[in-house]
């Protein structure tokens, strides 16, 4: 199982970006997907998932509102809109799988990682 996240970059505060992650070796549209973050010296941590079928979502406190998880099952690709971007957003953003009913929210719960794509946000 591979899944190649993208999209990062650098850009001022206020503004937007959309990651992407691109999954392989699974079957997509039967998993759902996580998003997380791990900002310089702190721990990963949880930002918003979506079920396997879409239309479910959950969101972390600290991004609900001015993020989106959607995904797309004919690209096997999961993406996370992220508006309104904050100093504090900037962090290395994984994608994971697969999102299990359970504790989706803690990052041990997944199996699979993409390499991470770093995110940030000048103020």
């Amino acid at each position: 199982v591979q899944l190649q996240a993208s999209g990062g970059g650098l850009v001022q505060a206020g503004g937007s970006l959309r990651l992407s992650c691109t999954a392989s070796g699974l079957t997509f549209s039967m998993h759902g997907m996580g998003w997380f973050r791990q900002a310089p010296g702190e721990e990963r941590e949880f930002v918003a998932v979506i079920s396997r079928s879409g239309v479910s979502t959950y969101y972390a406190y600290s991004v609900k509102g001015r993020f989106t998880i959607s995904r797309d099952d004919a690209k096997n690709t999961v993406y996370l809109q992220m508006n309104s971007l904050k100093a504090h957003d900037t962090a290395v953003y994984f994608c994971a799988a697969p999102a299990r009913t359970n504790d989706y929210t803690k990052d041990i719960r997944y199996d699979y990682w993409g390499q991470g794509t770093l995110v940030t946000v000048s103020s």
